[in-house]
C-alpha cells in the first residue's frame, strides 16, 4: 500500500473479533490494514487463552474419563504426565491455528503489519513496529479490537515467579503440589480443573458467595455437586489479604466474612479474578472515542464509537467478555463499513465454562427473568433419567428451560454435565428464532443422544416428559 493513500479499514488488534472483521471486510471487497504484536492474527484468544486452555482441558477431562472408567469395570493405571511433551503438545495446536490465520489472512492479501497502534487523530494512528521504527498511516475507517488483560489485586506482584496470572499459569513449567486459586469465576474454575488433573491439590477463594455470580444458583448447585474432587478446599466469601512471597512457596493469609483470619502456604498461587479492558495507552482522546466509569468503549448498535468513523468490537467494547462474541461484533462493524444495512441484534449469546462438568447458558438467567417481572416457568430434565447419559456413566445433570408462560417462547437456557457447550446452540437458535417449548417438544431428537435430554425438558411444560413423570 501506497503510504500517502488513505486506507480503507484499518484493525488494531489480530484476536478472534479483530480477524473475523478483517476477514470479512476483504471478502467485502475493501482494502484492509490489521495491526498486532504477534507473528500471526490469534490474539490473547488463540496465543494464551480459550485454545491452549481448552487444549489442556481435554487432557484434564481424559483423565477424568479413565479415573471413573472403574466403576465400569476397566481399570486404568495412574498417568505418567511428562509436562514437557504437555506442553510441547499445546504449543503446537497453538502454532497450527495460528499459522493456518496467518495463510488465510496472506490469501485475502490483507497488509499485516506487526506493531502496537496508537491513534493520532480521528483518521490517522501511528505504528511502533515489532522490527522497529514507527509508521503513520491515514484510514477511512477503524475498528478497535484491543481485547482485555488480566486484573490484578492491590499489594499482589505478578511479576513474582510464584505468583501466576491466567498467562503464566498456561506455561505449566512445573506442577505445584498445592495450589491457591483466587477467584471463583470461569477462568480460575477451568485452571482449577487443569491443575487438579496434572495432580495439584488445588484450593479456591472467592470473595462472594458462590462460584460464577449472577449464574443461576442450581446450575451452581449442581456443579459442586459433580466436581467436589476437584477442590482440597473452597472459600467462599473470604478475602486474601496478604500473600508474602517467599523462595519456596507463598504464605497467605485470609479473611472469611465470618471467623477468624487464618493463615496457609501454597507452592503457588493464581490470580484470576477478572478482566479489564485495553483502551488505555491507544490514544483514544485523540481520536474523540470515549470510555465508560469501568474503561470499556462505548458503542452503538452498528458497534460505532463516539468517532462515528472508528468502531469497538469485543472485549474492549464491553461484556460479555467472549470470543465467539468479538467474532459477531467484528462482522457487524465489517458490514457497517460496507454499507450494509445491519446491527448488533444478538438475543442470546452463549457461555460455557469448560470444566468438569461443563457449564452452558444462553438467554436470560432465571433472575433477570424475575427482575423484568415475566410470568415463567422452569423446565427441568435431570441427566440421571437419560439413557445416553447412564451409558456414558453420567448419572448427575440437568437440562433447564427458561420458558413464558404465556407465549410459551424459550427465555433461557441452562445445562450442567459433559458437552454441554456442545448441546447450548440449539437453546440459542430456538431463542434467535422465537421458538416455543412445543417447538422443541416435537423436533424429533435422535436417540440414545444427551440431545434428548432438551426435548424432554420442553415436554415437561406439557406434563408427558417420557423418561420422567411429571404432572401439568
Amino acid at each position: 500500500m501506497e503510504k500517502d493513500k488513505k486506507h480503507e479499514v484499518v484493525i488494531i488488534g489480530a484476536g478472534p473479533g479483530g480477524y473475523r472483521a478483517a476477514f470479512m471486510a476483504s471478502d467485502l471487497g475493501l482494502k484492509v490494514t490489521l495491526v498486532d504484536p504477534e507473528a500471526n492474527p490469534g490474539g490473547v484468544c488463540l496465543y494464551r487463552g480459550c485454545i491452549p486452555t481448552k487444549a489442556l482441558l481435554h487432557l484434564a477431562e481424559i483423565r477424568k474419563d479413565a479415573e471413573e472408567a472403574e466403576e465400569m469395570g476397566m481399570k486404568f493405571t495412574s498417568p505418567n504426565i511428562d509436562i514437557k511433551k504437555v506442553i510441547g503438545w499445546k504449543d503446537n495446536v497453538v502454532k497450527k491455528l495460528t499459522g493456518g490465520l496467518g495463510q488465510l489472512n496472506k490469501a485475502r492479501k490483507i497488509n499485516y503489519i506487526r506493531g502496537m497502534a496508537t491513534f493520532i487523530s480521528e483518521s490517522e494512528i501511528e505504528v511502533e513496529k515489532e522490527a522497529g521504527g514507527k509508521e503513520k498511516i491515514k484510514f477511512e475507517h477503524a475498528i478497535i479490537s484491543t481485547g482485555a488483560k488480566p486484573v490484578s489485586l492491590p499489594g499482589i506482584d505478578i511479576s513474582e515467579e510464584r505468583i501466576l496470572d491466567s498467562e503464566k499459569a498456561l506455561e505449566l513449567k512445573t506442577i505445584p503440589k498445592k495450589l491457591l486459586v483466587i477467584g471463583g469465576g470461569y477462568i480460575g474454575l477451568e485452571m482449577a480443573t487443569i491443575y487438579n488433573a496434572m495432580g495439584s491439590k488445588v484450593s479456591i477463594a472467592e470473595l462472594t458467595p458462590d462460584f460464577m455470580p449472577g449464574t443461576d444458583s442450581d446450575l451452581i448447585a449442581e456443579y459442586k455437586k459433580m466436581s467436589k474432587g476437584t477442590f482440597e478446599n473452597v472459600w467462599l466469601e473470604t478475602k486474601v489479604e496478604e500473600i508474602q512471597h517467599k523462595k519456596n512457596n507463598c504464605h497467605v493469609k485470609l479473611a472469611p466474612k465470618e471467623g477468624d483470619t487464618f493463615e496457609e502456604d501454597f507452592d503457588y498461587v493464581l490470580v484470576a479474578v477478572g478482566q479489564k479492558p485495553n483502551s488505555n495507552n491507544i490514544g483514544l482522546e485523540n481520536a474523540s472515542v470515549e470510555t465508560n466509569e469501568k474503561g470499556f468503549i462505548k458503542i452503538n448498535e452498528k458497534q460505532q464509537t463516539t468517532a462515528s468513523r472508528i468502531y469497538a468490537i469485543g472485549d474492549v467494547a464491553g461484556p460479555p467478555m467472549l470470543a465467539h462474541k468479538a467474532s459477531y461484533e467484528g462482522r457487524v462493524a465489517a458490514e457497517a463499513i460496507a454499507g450494509k444495512d445491519v446491527v448488533n441484534d444478538a438475543r442470546a449469546i452463549p457461555a460455557v465454562v469448560y470444566t468438569n462438568p461443563e457449564i452452558a447458558t444462553c438467554g436470560m438467567t432465571e433472575g433477570q427473568v424475575k427482575e423484568k417481572g415475566i410470568n415463567y416457568k422452569a423446565l427441568k430434565f435431570p441427566w440421571g433419567a437419560s439413557g445416553r447419559a447412564a451409558a456414558m456413566n453420567e448419572n448427575k445433570g440437568f437440562t433447564k428451560l427458561l420458558v413464558d408462560a404465556d407465549t410459551e417462547r424459550i427465555l433461557g437456557a441452562g445445562i450442567v454435565g459433559k458437552h454441554a457447550g456442545s448441546l447450548i446452540p440449539e437453546l440459542v437458535l430456538a431463542i434467535e428464532m422465537a421458538a416455543t417449548a412445543e417447538d422443541l417438544a416435537l423436533s424429533i431428537h435422535p436417540h440414545p443422544t444427551l440431545s434428548e435430554t432438551i426435548m424432554e425438558a420442553a415436554e415437561v411444560l406439557y406434563g408427558h416428559p417420557t423418561h420422567i413423570y411429571s404432572k401439568k
